[in-house]
């Protein structure tokens, strides 16, 4: 292990073990302090991969991902109760300190979206929305603007927030609609999406996101669009990473990773046209059907201008 990755490790550690003995993760003075402390330094581009750490590091991530989640819960909690005050909330949702990082990583997601399925979707699904669906709000006000936007959280007091933002809008409140749901107990109903969303949070560790992608993979129509929210380098300390190999059901088209203010990495991916059947570990795929025939990443040039840094998955060989 080199220098610097030592050095990032032990800035971790040291901020891990801050933010546990918090007494609170809502927000205030230190905890904003210690998040952003945190945030900025796993911003800068690392080559450490998460995966290859020791035990105990391992353990300490996987501890810290989901005091992020808490955090990000309280912090996302907080400015949705203050906007919900307001007349017209979607008026003022530049009081959220991140809201222009939303800003840029729902204009690249937007932009990959558009190269892979290049009409607007009729229905998005959002899984795992929160109390500030800032994702469903912008696409809806500035990208896609004739696509309803269905929003699923397991949290009824999250949905009652989100709901309060956009109710009094004239636009926004005909195209949002608000699930509370455990999308594990959503089936049939995803048929009728041709893109979800899957928040980066929904599934803290690798376990429960493949659960969740494995039936996303079942119950979603064939063809339609699977975008998640993936960390890389030292980004993976503040969210789960999802690797490509996990995506079974899916044709990965694309990872893009940022290198900017902008944290999660995107991965879009292609639910197969027809199902493919597993036996005794021998894979039959349809002719029709592309594969990726490893994990590998090519750099492709960078449709965005903000520092971006985009690598695609290389499908080398058909099967068929």
């Amino acid at each position: 292990m080199g220098c610097q990755e030592e050095l990032l490790i032990q800035k971790v550690c040291d901020l891990y073990h801050q933010i546990s003995s918090l007494e609170s993760l809502k927000p205030s003075k230190d905890v904003d302090m210690l998040f952003t402390n945190l945030v900025l330094t796993c911003m800068p581009p690392n080559p450490i991969d998460v995966n290859k750490l020791c035990k105990k590091i391992q353990e300490m991530r996987s501890k810290l991902i989901r005091l992020c989640g808490e955090a990000e819960g309280h912090l996302e909690t907080h400015f949705s109760t203050i906007l919900g005050s307001f007349d017209n909330p979607l008026d003022h949702l530049n009081i959220f300190p991140y809201y222009s990082n939303y800003l840029k990583l729902s204009h690249l997601e937007f932009t990959i979206l558009r190269q892979h399925y290049p009409h607007a979707p009729s229905q998005i699904a959002f899984v795992g929305s929160g109390p500030l669906p800032l994702t469903s709000i912008v696409l809806a006000s500035n990208h896609l603007t004739t696509t309803s936007f269905h929003n699923f959280d397991i949290d009824p007091s999250a949905n009652l927030n989100a709901l309060r933002l956009v109710s009094s809008h004239p636009d926004l409140s005909k195209r949002m609609f608000f699930h509370t749901t455990d999308i594990m107990n959503v089936e049939n109903g995803l048929q009728e999406f041709d893109v979800v969303f899957l928040a980066a949070l929904v599934g803290m560790d690798k376990e429960e996101k493949i659960r969740v992608i494995d039936h996303l993979a079942k119950y979603m129509a064939p063809g339609a669009i699977l975008m998640l929210r993936s960390a890389h380098g030292a980004r993976a300390f503040l969210y789960p990473v999802v690797d490509p190999c996990d995506l079974r059901g899916f044709e990965v088209l694309s990872v893009f990773h940022p290198t900017d203010e902008v944290i999660n990495s995107v991965v879009i991916a292609q639910k197969h046209q027809l199902p493919i059947q597993s036996i005794d570990q021998q894979v039959f795929v349809p002719n029709n059907i592309i594969l990726p025939s490893k994990c590998s990443e090519i750099q492709a040039f960078n449709p965005l201008n903000h520092g971006n840094m985009i690598e695609e998955l290389a499908i080398e060989d058909q099967l068929s």
